[in-house]
């Protein structure tokens, strides 16, 4: 007899078997994808010493034996620039990642990341390599009859600078505002603000972006927001100019962000400093430091070759596919059931 079902209702998928079954079909038509366009898939560990050092990114820590710690991987990107520093030149990941404090519509724990690397390219022309890959996954969900909901536009994205979209949207020149003109374009708008913001540049961005840019990029159905702001360049190259910018994108989706790629930072000099800045963030925040020295930073200074690359959240990219609510549609057991 099967099992009877617990007071809760949690022993089975909250994906259907179909909704399964269609996910199945979108990851091998996505791997077929990244094949013919030269790619090569590989697969990196999911728990390593190294982790990726970033404010906002907390991974789950892991006892190994009595006295090392290893981390479930928040993203496969550290793994995959070593293999690019050892000579790899396309490849792409189908990662299960890991992020602590992530549970919502669009967020889990545990999810599905499909990163990738291109040597010689910029994050231009990744913005190409997306737009294609995005129209490839809803071009099999029309075709299979799976959902008519979700549209593109039969022109190319749009695509609209950091600057301009503030300018635009919210009528300030982030490139020249300080925090006080950022403040008052948040009152003017009755925006709430956080206690201790008035201090926190990219915090004030962050909260004009959520409240005054997004809602008006949703309305593109698809677009992609670039050059963000210097001081939120992760691992972007910085364009040195009178605003400097860091040269990153991401791909929202009916106001959904989908992606993030990087014209890819080489030096591990800078690299280097980057996590550092990033730890003192951490701490000054309550959080624990994650590791600086990483055998990718050991792998960069043997050599790093210039590159574009690309993180996009597969669970969210094939819920809008099919105009589901929640990536919660589109994956068997979610967190509150794993």
């Amino acid at each position: 007899m099967p099992p009877s079902l617990s007071p809760d209702g949690d022993l089975f998928p909250v994906a259907s078997l179909q909704t399964l079954k269609r996910r199945a079909i979108a990851l091998q038509n996505l791997r077929n994808f990244f094949t013919e366009k030269g790619y090569w898939e590989v697969e990196t560990p999911i728990l390593s010493h190294d982790s990726c050092v970033d404010v906002w990114l907390d991974p789950f820590p892991v006892a190994i034996g009595s006295n090392a710690t290893g981390y479930l991987q928040t993203s496969p990107e550290f793994a995959l620039k070593r293999l690019l520093c050892a000579g790899a030149d396309r490849i792409f990941e189908v990662a299960r990642v890991f992020r602590q404090d992530e549970i919502g519509q669009r967020h889990n724990p545990e999810f599905t990341m499909i990163e990738w690397y291109a040597c010689h390219e910029d994050h231009h022309a990744q913005m190409n390599f997306v737009e294609e890959l995005v129209r490839s996954q809803l071009q099999l969900t029309r075709n299979s009859g799976w959902s008519d909901g979700s549209a593109l536009p039969d022109t190319p994205f749009p695509r609209v600078s950091y600057r301009e979209a503030f300018l635009q949207y919210a009528n300030i020149d982030v490139a020249v505002a300080g925090n006080s003109n950022l403040m008052e374009v948040a009152q003017r708008r009755q925006i709430p603000l956080p206690r201790g913001i008035e201090e926190d540049r990219d915090g004030l961005l962050n909260l004009l972006l959520a409240e005054c840019v997004e809602p008006e990029l949703a309305k593109l159905q698809a677009v992609f927001l670039y050059d963000f702001p210097a001081s939120q360049a992760a691992l972007a190259r910085i364009r040195p100019e009178a605003f400097p910018v860091a040269e990153r994108f991401e791909l929202y989706l009916d106001g959904m962000e989908i992606c993030n790629g990087y014209h890819e930072l080489t030096d591990p000099v800078d690299l280097q400093q980057r996590m550092r800045q990033q730890n003192a963030e951490r701490v000054r925040l309550g959080k624990p430091a994650l590791p600086e020295e990483s055998r990718l930073l050991q792998a960069m200074r043997q050599g790093f070759p210039p590159c574009a690359g690309v993180a996009l959240g597969f669970d969210r990219l094939l819920a809008w596919c099919l105009n589901l609510p929640s990536i919660r549609d589109v994956i068997a057991f979610p967190f509150d059931r794993a």
